[in-house]
């Protein structure tokens, strides 16, 4: 058995959880079932949390190799990520401004939007894919202990789909107003955190920010 305490194992746990963000992807999830019959919500939802699984594994498998192989910084995948994460959370924000095309694959493809945006960016969002890159540090961890952080990532993804499963009765609690208002303010912290991500990247990449002007 691995040599983790017990404390080790909370501090993962919360981190994967956090990252990924089970609560805040509720939103997203009304968002992108709008269109989508509600007896096909929990496949949605399993396909979505598949599909983010599927992605939080390859990099928690091969994204240190990966990002190292072709010369990445870290910095620059979380200001990439974090400039994805902004256009979508203005979607949420505005609202129906899509194009017709979109519109047009949505209706012929109910299940398109359980890849994006609910499996990425909102589950396996660059911040979940750089923490499993993080956790499990080549460099630092051995096998053993990355099949725990497998695990436990295993665990929040179970958990997040049972969430998921639980969006149809909060939302008959709520109503289409409340859920509507709910998509709208989670838009605007998504946008927030998408501007931090960025930020962080460049205080990765080792670009200072700008002098504090004392106001």
């Amino acid at each position: 058995m691995p040599n983790l305490d017990f404390a080790i194992l909370v501090r993962e746990f919360v981190t994967l959880f956090v990252v990924i963000d089970p609560v805040g992807s509720l939103p997203v999830f009304y968002f992108a079932t709008r269109g989508v019959p509600e007896a096909l919500h929990w496949r949605f939802a399993l396909r979505g949390v598949l599909v983010a699984g599927a992605v939080l594994f390859f990099f928690l498998v091969a994204g240190q190799v990966l990002l190292e192989g072709v010369g990445l910084r870290l910095g620059s995948f979380q200001i990439a990520g974090g400039i994805i994460l902004f256009l979508f959370a203005l979607t949420m924000i505005f609202g129906d401004a899509k194009p017709a095309r979109e519109i047009e694959e949505a209706e012929r493809d109910h299940m398109a939007g359980a890849v994006f945006p609910l499996a990425m960016p909102s589950i396996a969002s660059p911040g979940a894919m750089l923490a499993v890159v993080i956790l499990t540090d080549n460099h630092r961890n051995t096998i053993s202990e990355q099949v725990v952080t497998a695990a436990l990532l295993v665990l929040v993804l179970v958990i997040t789909f049972a969430i998921l499963l639980l969006a149809r009765p909060l939302k008959g609690i709520i109503g289409n107003t409340g859920a509507n208002v709910v998509s709208r303010v989670m838009g605007i912290v998504l946008a927030t955190v998408a501007v931090d991500s960025v930020l962080n990247g460049f205080e990765a990449l080792g670009v200072m920010a700008l002098p504090d002007s004392g106001v």
